[in-house]
């Protein structure tokens, strides 16, 4: 019998919200950071959020909703982080150093600290003195809308020791959800970033008009990308500290979540994209889209880490020259047709 937590999630987006539906679902008990007032009273009266997923229905019998951010954290064991990433740390500075003591964290969140450009993980060990072996990543190919309406979905989660990783996998598994667990903590987490990334560049295309031909080569030519900036990190960082780190960069956390970010018409990053190809300002296209894309603070944070990590990424300096320089996007994929292979 797998083990139970008091489990805490701070977010009240459609990621936080799926995944409060698959904890419930599994009759877990949750502690559920929400900012906003209005948005707890309605769930409360009305039993779904009425600003995400909103066919989805609680047990509210199973949530506890509070805007008290230190309230849920002491009340919980494990945290799960499902903020956006650019939010994090206003979100987490009402609470005390001490706070995440002797308690698991999941981050949700597949983004990087903007300015700083620390991965979640180095972020609480710098601020809250997390030690790693209580940190852990939800990764995979695992868009909110298709958790809503149950579609079989998968998850990796991450931890330093696979056993301790299994059981935070456990307290998400159902008939709908299948999990997988590895220990490469930081390797899942830029990839979590870089497909954002390579999902603005596919949704870029999409808007100039490209065909899926030219779409499936710029896809896999962003995977090589990717492996080859995660192999490079991988020995600019030097040796990983506790167990060997297994690298499988075809599984779902890191090539499926690529394929489904760039492809699914779920994908906010891909539809931001789209919008850019189509000749919106980056401002109007955050207008429109409502909501936070990663992939636009994730291409500045990369570029930035790649000046010491030297490696060979066209794809994801044209989607920052595009989105922070103001490169016309007609001439910086005119650019990466010609080394294209």
């Amino acid at each position: 019998m797998s083990k139970t937590y008091k489990t805490g999630i701070i977010g009240s987006g459609s990621w936080a919200t799926a995944l409060a539906k698959i904890l419930t679902d599994n009759g877990q008990q949750v502690n559920w950071w929400i900012r906003n007032e209005d948005t707890i009273r309605h769930m409360q009266l009305r039993h779904h959020n009425k600003h995400y997923l909103t066919s989805v229905y609680f047990d509210t019998h199973l949530l506890q909703l509070s805007s008290d951010l230190q309230q849920v954290a002491a009340a919980s064991e494990v945290l799960i982080l499902a903020v956006p990433s650019a939010f994090l740390e206003e979100s987490l500075q009402v609470l005390p150093p001490t706070v995440l003591q002797g308690k698991k964290v999941i981050s949700a969140i597949k983004g990087m600290i903007p300015d700083s450009n620390l991965l979640i993980n180095e972020y609480l060990a710098d601020c809250f003195n997390l030690p790693p072996e209580q940190y852990f990543t939800l990764t995979g190919p695992c868009h909110a809308e298709e958790i809503a309406n149950e579609k079989l979905s998968y998850l990796t989660f991450s931890g330093l020791h696979l056993d301790d990783a299994q059981n935070m996998a456990d307290l998400f598994t159902n008939s709908y959800l299948q999990t997988t667990v590895n220990n490469d903590v930081t390797g899942v987490q830029l990839a979590a970033v870089l497909k954002n990334i390579y999902a603005m560049g596919a949704g870029i295309a999409h808007g100039l008009e490209y065909g899926d031909n030219f779409l499936s080569v710029l896809i896999a030519n962003c995977f090589r990308e990717m492996q080859h900036f995660l192999e490079k990190y991988t020995a600019w960082a030097g040796p990983a500290q506790g167990p060997e780190v297994q690298h499988n960069y075809t599984a779902s956390a890191y090539l499926g979540d690529l394929l489904v970010t760039c492809y699914s018409l779920h994908s906010r990053n891909r539809t931001f994209g789209n919008m850019i190809g189509k000749g919106y300002s980056v401002k109007a296209a955050q207008l429109e889209l409502n909501m936070i894309a990663e992939g636009y603070y994730a291409s500045k944070c990369i570029y930035e880490m790649n000046d010491a990590i030297g490696a060979y990424m066209p794809v994801a300096q044209a989607v920052y020259a595009v989105l922070w320089e103001h490169l016309n996007a007609t001439e910086a994929f005119l650019a990466l047709e010609k080394g294209f292979v």
